[in-house]
């Protein structure tokens, strides 16, 4: 198939203006912008083109094929290039497979194949989601705003930062009134921040007060322009827990910060455990429990995620009665090894800064052994109901209790998807499984990505499945198949 130009088609609902040739043009209703395509022409969407007066899918359909060497290899399959034998070792996949709009006909390909020897259909469409929107991980301490603080791209608010999570950020963007509820500018703007985030393409983002951040699904994340390297082992506490043992016997005390739990090792249940002798160290923070304090500083990009670059200003003055004596060592440390300090307590039982012992080094190098890579995780998010279930069932609300019980799998370019529970079919699905360059979208605006569903043949009649639309895989792979001209709702 010919690659069509890069001349986009005339976008307007209504009717071409005078003096053009209608005969020259096909009206393309694979969306609600219902472009007018003149031959040799992509519509708005550059997914869709008119070749020889027919309004075709200019990608192939994508297949899975399990069997090759690389295992999971994507292979774009057009008509006859490919054998009919491979049975349950393909997989369709409903890239390139066209949309169900308007949704009462049947899907472009609803295609049944043999499974471990049960008789099994997949039905595949591209579906076109104003009702969706990404949930972003990003693995850091750093502060990048207040949460709910308005995440902006190219100056156009497209979502939210959320609550914190354990050693990550995460940010909600996108959603039905960020593309359609506010204005074109907004709308575009969402849009093509969700496209280029399902794409695997970076991003950029600014939190309003707070920090300008780069995001790309699989990649460090980079904040305020600094790329993050490490994501914390784990909280001031945990990191306690975790190497207490090991700093016994080779220092005094040891202080973990961090902008959420800052340990101290001396009054830690893990020090007490391991017979820890008191100190006289004194946090300047919000006592929880022996040995953790809350709010010992404020967020930011410094130490633990705090807004210090100095760690002893976390520190009061030590207390003789508790222990605290001239030569006492003092380790201070931060959640991801990244900074770290030694001191010594002098005449006046104040720390002064002294080179860090070898075998001091070596613990702190442990924490950041310890610490996984940052990234960042773009998981997709829609609700995969509406209309478009017509193109799988005549009676849409089978198919949705058929996948609420379990009985359908639903998948998204070949990727499984979480469905969470509740009513409709709201599904999440982590971008990177989900083969690249997979999402499109339409200019009204909306997003479109690929959606499957999977089940017996029993259970496709029994909701009500169009059973006279199924097509063997052998066929589908020996014919290939265009968008549905047969069942257009608006001839050439």
């Amino acid at each position: 198939m010919s690659e069509a130009p890069d001349l986009r088609g005339d976008t307007s609902g209504g009717t071409p203006h005078e003096g053009r040739v209608r005969a020259e043009k096909i009206r393309c209703d694979a969306c609600p912008v219902m472009c007018y395509i003149a031959e040799g022409q992509a519509g708005a969407c550059d997914r869709y083109a008119n070749e020889a007066g027919q309004i075709i899918r200019v990608d192939p359909l994508t297949v899975f094929d399990r069997r090759l060497a690389a295992g999971d290899e994507i292979r774009p399959f057009l008509a006859g290039e490919a054998g009919a034998g491979a049975g349950g070792d393909l997989e369709i996949t409903a890239i390139g497979a066209g949309t169900t709009y308007p949704d009462y006909k049947p899907a472009p390909f609803i295609v049944s194949r043999e499974i471990e020897g049960v008789d099994t259909v997949t039905v595949v469409t591209e579906a076109i989601y104003s009702y969706c929107g990404v949930k972003v991980k990003i693995d850091t301490d750093r502060h990048i705003g207040e949460e709910a603080s308005v995440v902006r791209a190219g100056g156009e608010a497209v979502g939210l930062v959320m609550t914190s999570e354990y050693g990550s950020r995460m940010l909600s963007l996108g959603g039905v009134d960020h593309l359609t509820g506010g204005t074109k500018a907004e709308g575009r703007a969402t849009l093509s921040t969700l496209m280029d985030l399902c794409n695997r393409k970076p991003v950029e983002l600014s939190v309003e007060g707070g920090a300008t951040l780069i995001v790309e699904a699989g990649k460090a994340p980079v904040v305020d322009g600094v790329p993050e390297a490490r994501m914390r082992v784990g909280c001031g506490s945990a990191t306690i827990g975790m190497f207490a043992s090991q700093w016994q016997g080779l220092v005094d005390e040891v202080v973990v910060v961090d902008d959420h739990i800052t340990g101290v090792v001396s009054e830690h249940q893990a020090g007490k455990v391991l017979g820890w002798p008191d100190t006289g160290i004194r946090i300047l923070g919000h006592r929880s429990t022996p040995g953790r304090y809350f709010r010992v500083a404020g967020p930011g990009l410094g130490w633990g995620g705090t807004d210090i670059s100095d760690p002893l200003a976390i520190l009061g003055e030590w207390r003789a009665a508790k222990g605290a004596r001239p030569g006492l060592t003092l380790l201070m440390v931060s959640t991801t090894g990244e900074h770290s300090g030694f001191y010594e307590l002098d005449a006046d039982l104040r720390p002064v800064a002294r080179e860090m012992p070898e075998a001091l080094s070596a613990s702190v190098a442990l924490i950041a052994e310890n610490c996984e890579p940052a990234l960042c995780t773009v998981m997709f998010v829609a609700g995969s109901g509406g209309s478009l279930r017509s193109g799988v069932t005549r009676n849409p609300v089978r198919l949705t209790r058929a996948v609420q019980a379990g009985r359908v799998k639903v998948s998204c370019g070949g990727a499984p998807c979480y469905i969470w529970p509740g009513g409709g079919i709201t599904m999440m699905v982590d971008v990177m499984q989900v083969p690249e360059g997979a999402f499109g979208s339409v200019p009204t605006p909306a997003l479109v990505a690929p959606l499957e569903f999977t089940m017996a043949r029993d259970d496709y009649r029994a909701i009500g499945g169009h059973d006279a639309a199924v097509r063997s895989l052998a066929d589908v792979l020996a014919k290939g198949g265009d968008y549905g001209s047969a069942v257009r709702a608006l001839g050439p």
